[in-house]
């Protein structure tokens, strides 16, 4: 198909298309979530005011590009994007009418890229604001934007015009003329048209079309529903007994007396972790698994399309299609890659489950209540919370103690400064959409002049009504060289929902939290406690969309291939693993005083604890993907979605007479990552590789900051993701082929590794 002219969002949760849901809550966290709770009555006098821009003297710098303004209104959106596709088909009509000798380089690859360029910076920002607006008007707005483009994005994958341009162009240009990044360009773009479809003949053409209409906006709508779900059980004290007291603060109290949970990450996640009354667990259970089965038909009729659009793309499925431009290349070595963990990860998998049984019945016994010699999903955060506390004795509240937010926040940017040789300045009298976002210039640590600026970044981390629920990082717009040698630099996003103070304490962040924000900060890590749908870790997404320079925009940042994505920041969540780093990233909140050295082994010893689990569970959603997704005909979705996780998963769910449909609230299906959920597995393997070779021996070294900076996040997606592991042209990062022998000696001690 022709070059995107929209970049997708890389979520972790918003990396998915549309959102990563964390609400499914198959998997368990090793500390609280309490962190993300929607205090009714916040006491501002608590929250301590920190400021993000970097400590030191440096000079005062004027940026060459001005911050963006976030003052759009419902009319301007409209308009602006009325204008902007009309005057981009404009663009697009006049090189479908180029002569065969008048196609070049110039006329037709290098105008669409500038085009696609000028057009995602005016638009980006416009269809953002579904995302984290309080006004209404703004929002519907956004999301008719938003509609608009899928639409218009269609009609330019489709255009056999201007793909005759561009083969015209491709026969007419000396490949020995072009610049590595431009063979790329044209390279992808030829590619690209011939995925769309554009050799089909016309009839052929028309009805691909028409099916891709129809699929963008269903894939739209099951996006928007998992947005506006609105869901919630209404409990007694009692049976939420066992839930802290800082957890039940948030839930909102009813005339009745009863408390109402809603089916949040924020609210859920405590409940499911500590309530001791085995039917509110299962209850609650039941109720998010359910809650998005308004998307169980249009899930079914977007695989529907799927298999038309492959069956006349001459694919043999959608799985085929899609994996054929991705690392792994095949839906058989997706298969083969997620068969090989599972063979793998079941005899772990089975011991953690004996471990959890064993707690499971001392304590049915202990209550008098019968116990079922199983572990059903709703008793998994529980027991694993439960495992957790007794084998290591590790208090969850205590340990977020340790996390204040206005603490936590500086000494993480800190510890990029130093690693990347960076640094952000707050910009004073900004001009965004709410009142708790701050904007931030980003800078080269030892800028002297505008040559050293690096971009725009927003944070966006406190929750409120209406704003998007978990955390992502938007790369709104990329950086790309401008048609007048200048450069546009990239502007980026984060959004999270950390606490607000409450009572007599700070906002608090759980590790978890912690790990979130560093993998987000530094590029994007998939949390393998918090939830079985990672969120785009923070900073580290950032980075990567601030460090990149690229000639083009469509290879800036986190532009690579989708089951490597994760990789980078994957690769950073080790730091929160380290001793150093914890030291320095705690405080307790009273005393000022670091975790000590017990508490930190204790943090570092819980990272595995039940891997097997938590790594079935993944290998069950990236079958299931797969299942959906290499079928050839319609099948029973649910059943498929409910049996597999027993098969696999070694956790039971409900009987074949209450299945419940969970898939429904899995963003990923419908927001990019179809056909794909194995990469986070799969990235893992590159992340575990970068970090023993590169950053074990001295996590904090700016030499090896410089290479990680030089070679992975500045080349964005300019060339193969395997030449930035390996030797290539004049980079090199590990200097040879990666292979799997770290991550299977972190999860497997001495057994290989999947295969890659």
């Amino acid at each position: 198909m022709l070059p995107l002219i929209r970049r997708k969002t890389c979520w972790r949760a918003a990396t998915f298309g549309a959102a990563v849901f964390a609400g499914l809550q198959l998997v368990p966290s090793r500390f609280n979530a309490f962190s993300f709770i929607r205090h009714p009555h916040l006491t501002k006098h608590l929250q301590r005011p920190f400021t993000m821009t970097t400590t030191g003297n440096y000079a005062s710098l004027t940026p060459p590009q001005a911050p963006l303004k976030w003052n759009h209104t419902a009319e301007f959106i409209k308009s602006e994007t009325e204008s902007q596709i009309a005057a981009n088909r404009e663009l697009y009509d006049s090189i479908a009418a180029l002569k065969p000798e008048e196609c070049n380089f110039k006329s037709v690859f290098q105008r669409i890229a500038e085009a696609s360029n000028d057009f995602e910076e005016a638009i980006a920002p416009l269809t953002f604001y579904t995302h984290v607006t309080t006004d209404d008007a703004v929002r519907k707005a956004s999301i008719a934007a938003e509609e608009a483009l899928d639409k218009y994005n269609v009609e330019v994958e489709m255009r056999v015009d201007v793909y005759h341009s561009l083969v015209n162009a491709e026969k007419n240009i000396g490949q020995s003329d072009l610049n590595p990044e431009q063979k790329r360009l044209v390279e992808k773009m030829i590619k690209e048209g011939k995925r769309a479809g554009l050799a089909l003949p016309d009839d052929k053409r028309e009805q691909l079309k028409k099916l891709k209409e129809e699929l963008a906006k269903l894939c739209q709508d099951f996006s928007n529903n998992c947005n506006q779900e609105k869901g919630f059980i209404d409990f007694t004290a009692e049976e939420l007994k066992g839930v802290p007291e800082t957890a039940m603060a948030g839930y909102k109290k009813l005339d009745d007396g009863k408390l109402r949970v809603t089916f949040k990450t924020p609210d859920s996640i405590p409940l499911m972790q500590y309530a001791q009354n085995v039917e509110t667990r299962k209850t609650m259970y039941a109720g998010m698994e359910d809650r998005l089965k308004i998307n169980v038909p249009v899930f079914d009729r977007i695989l529907e399309l799927r298999r038309q659009c492959a069956d006349i793309l001459g694919y043999d499925t959608w799985a085929a299609y899609r994996l054929e431009d991705r690392m792994i290349k095949s839906a058989s070595a997706a298969a083969q890659f997620l068969d090989d963990l599972q063979e793998k990860l079941t005899p772990i998998g089975q011991s953690d489950l004996q471990n959890l049984l064993a707690l499971k019945k001392k304590e049915h016994e202990e209550l008098g209540i019968p116990y079922d010699d199983q572990l059903n999903s709703w008793d998994w955060r529980y027991y694993d919370r439960k495992l957790v506390e007794t084998s290591l004795s590790l208090d969850n509240d205590f340990v977020k103690e340790h996390f204040p937010v206005n603490v936590v926040i500086p000494a993480i940017l800190d510890i990029y400064k130093e690693l990347l040789n960076v640094r952000i300045e707050e910009v004073k009298n900004a001009t965004v959409w709410h009142q708790d976002v701050k904007q931030y210039a980003a800078w080269e640590l030892d800028a002297k002049d505008e040559s050293g600026f690096l971009g725009y970044l927003h944070l966006d981390l406190y929750p409120r009504e209406g704003k998007y629920g978990h955390a992502a990082v938007w790369g709104l717009i990329p950086g790309f060289e401008k048609s007048n040698g200048t450069r546009n630099y990239p502007v980026t996003c984060m959004v999270a929902n950390l606490a607000k103070p409450t009572g007599d304490r700070p906002g608090l962040m759980s590790h978890d939290d912690v790990v979130t924000f560093f993998h987000e900060m530094g590029i994007l890590y998939y949390n393998r406690r918090k939830t079985l749908f990672p969120d785009n870790r923070l900073l580290g997404h950032a980075w990567h969309g601030l460090l990149s320079r690229t000639q083009y925009g469509r290879f800036h940042g986190t532009s690579v291939a989708r089951d490597f994505v994760e990789a980078p920041s994957q690769m950073l969540e080790n730091w929160c693993f380290e001793k150093v780093v914890l030291e320095r990233v705690s405080s307790h909140y009273k005393t000022q005083k670091p975790l000590s050295s017990d508490i930190i082994q204790r943090i570092i010893d819980s990272r595995y604890v039940n891997v097997g689990l938590f790594y079935l569970r993944q290998v069950y959603i990236g079958k299931f993907d797969q299942v959906v997704h290499t079928s050839k005909k319609a099948i029973d979705v649910n059943k498929e979605w409910n049996e597999l996780r027993e098969s696999i998963s070694l956790v039971k769910g409900f009987d074949s007479a209450n299945y419940k449909p969970g898939y429904g609230s899995v963003g990923h299906f419908a927001g990019g990552y179809d056909a794909q959920y194995y990469g986070y597995a799969y990235s893992l393997v590159f992340a575990y590789d970068m970090y023993e070779t590169v950053f074990k021996a001295n996590p904090l070294d700016p030499v090896a900051g410089k290479r990680y900076r030089d070679h992975i996040l500045r080349p964005g997606g300019s060339r193969e993701e395997m030449d930035s592991l390996k030797a290539s042209w004049d980079y090199e990062f590990l200097g040879r082929a990666p292979n799997s022998e770290a991550f299977a000696h972190a999860l497997f001690g001495s057994q290989r590794s999947p295969k890659l």
